[in-house]
């Protein structure tokens, strides 16, 4: 049987193509101060959408103190003794650079092998108008939306959701709802139908190692001063241990072991190991003891971003220098505290610091816990079976090695869970050059997101209520 309301956003589908091309026009870069006029007119475009659709009580969202990017807001309470759902989603994007690894101008959407190129257009521009324009289909099709939507679109998410947490205390009552549908969170694989149930944490900071004032001369000093920068490696280096394990004491506290149904469970997940880490030239590693789906999906880490200090320049310099500089972040499991885990691993650092050395810790990178959310919870089901008739294939529950800040925040201070519903696929270069999303996923997500309205639209408020946390 024929859906009016997918027929009518499938035949509106190229013009959400050539919206979706304004909307990656507009340089939306929240971590670039040089790029706020991006930001303002990625939000003048979405509120004009939004106005557009007939959402009332459009307003924009900020903590306390007005500070940071604002969130967008707007409600539509067509369906009452519906479920009320917030959907999800983010219009800020990742910095651009290296421009010069780019095949096209990262904010000019250009068509090539049925993708659309261009920064953040699969994380999340894409996959927000997607969510949007189904929206917009049921209302022009049938007068209402089938259940009742709140949006919450975030303009902070690429730098980790700073100021969520304030607009979600200062705002709580105005964004009361059953449940998160995220237009954010992205699919595992193209070729596997599956829903991603969970993803880690994340934490980190910054840290410089000094031995002396000022950079100093290798022949003068060298043998009698010590080298910041061998320090650092020292340091660095026994952040593990050979087995790959953490070595900072007390950061596995709260972790638990995968069951042996867990186990098995990933153990069935079609994986082409040796296919994967040969697309990116690379071989496993990582702690003994574990698959590399355990590793990437129940296990925390800890990696260096970056490690530099010294002369970087052309040819050679004979100094010894003063300090050195890390970039450390964390990716954390259910079960872990963000702050605990980060001050192990600090508390490592300094146990670990020769006497000729100091160490600063600073950026404070904030801290966002991981997430799982219930096997049986009833929006989960409505995405399983929403994918299940739209593809013919009963979805795989997977989780994601990355952080999604939302989810863990919103269960945090609303008591809340979040069903991850985004149309992106993690092969699509977001955070790297030449950004990309299928132009078939468009064709996909309009037909998955009627379908998981519709399917939501039959569950009633109180099924929810066993999983909403006071």
């Amino acid at each position: 049987m024929t859906d009016s309301v997918l027929s009518y956003a499938l035949d509106h589908e190229p013009q959400l193509i050539a919206d979706l091309k304004i909307l990656v026009s507009y340089p939306s870069v929240g971590a670039d101060p040089a790029m706020a006029p991006g930001m303002e007119d990625a939000r003048l475009f979405i509120e004009a959408r939004i106005n557009a659709m007939g959402f009332q009580n459009a307003q924009r969202l900020t903590p306390p103190g007005g500070s940071g990017q604002a969130a967008l807001f707007a409600e539509r309470l067509d369906a009452p003794g519906r479920p009320t759902i917030l959907v999800y989603a983010h219009y800020d994007v990742q910095p651009p650079d290296p421009l010069d690894k780019w095949l096209s101008a990262p904010f000019e959407a250009v068509e090539r092998d049925g993708k659309l190129f261009g920064r953040g257009i699969s994380d999340d521009k894409a996959p927000m108008i997607i969510a949007l324009d189904t929206l917009a289909a049921f209302i022009a099709v049938e007068g209402r939306l089938p259940v009742n939507v709140k949006l919450l679109i975030e303009g902070e998410e690429e730098t980790g959701s700073p100021s969520l947490p304030g607009i979600l205390e200062t705002h709580r009552d105005l964004l009361a709802a059953d449940a998160v549908l995220s237009a954010d969170g992205a699919r595992w694989r193209p070729d596997l139908v599956a829903l991603n149930v969970g993803s880690r944490g994340n934490t980190g900071f910054e840290m410089r190692v000094q031995t002396a004032a000022q950079d100093l001369h290798s022949g003068r000093y060298g043998g009698i001063v010590a080298n910041p920068l061998h320090v650092m490696a020292g340091l660095v280096a026994g952040l593990h241990d050979a087995q790959g394990r953490i070595t900072a004491a007390g950061f596995y506290d709260g972790v638990a072991e995968p069951t042996a149904a867990e186990r098995a469970e990933f153990a069935a997940i079609p994986y082409d190991e040796a296919a994967a880490f040969g697309a990116i030239e690379a071989q496993p590693r990582g702690e003994a003891g574990y698959s590399t789906l355990e590793r990437l999906w129940m296990r925390p880490t800890l990696d260096v971003n970056g490690m530099w200090g010294g002369y970087t320049g052309v040819g050679s310099k004979t100094v010894i220098p003063n300090e050195a500089f890390a970039k450390l972040t964390m990716r954390l499991v259910p079960g872990q505290d963000p702050q605990r885990a980060k001050q192990s691993v600090i508390d490592h650092l300094r146990a670990q610091l020769p006497p000729f050395a100091t160490l600063e810790v600073y950026a404070d990178r904030g801290e966002g816990g991981a997430y799982a959310v219930p096997p049986d919870h009833p929006l989960l089901t409505a995405a399983g079976a929403a994918l299940e008739q739209t593809t013919g294939q009963l979805p795989l529950k997977v989780r994601i090695g990355a952080s999604l800040p939302l989810t863990e925040i919103v269960h945090r201070i609303l008591g809340i869970d979040t069903v991850m519903f985004s149309f992106a696929i993690a092969d699509e270069n977001f955070h790297a050059p030449n950004e990309f999303f299928r132009l078939s996923s468009i064709t996909d997500g309009l037909a998955a997101w009627t379908q998981i309205l519709r399917q939501i639209a039959d569950i009633t408020p109180d099924a929810f209520a066993p999983y909403r946390r006071r």
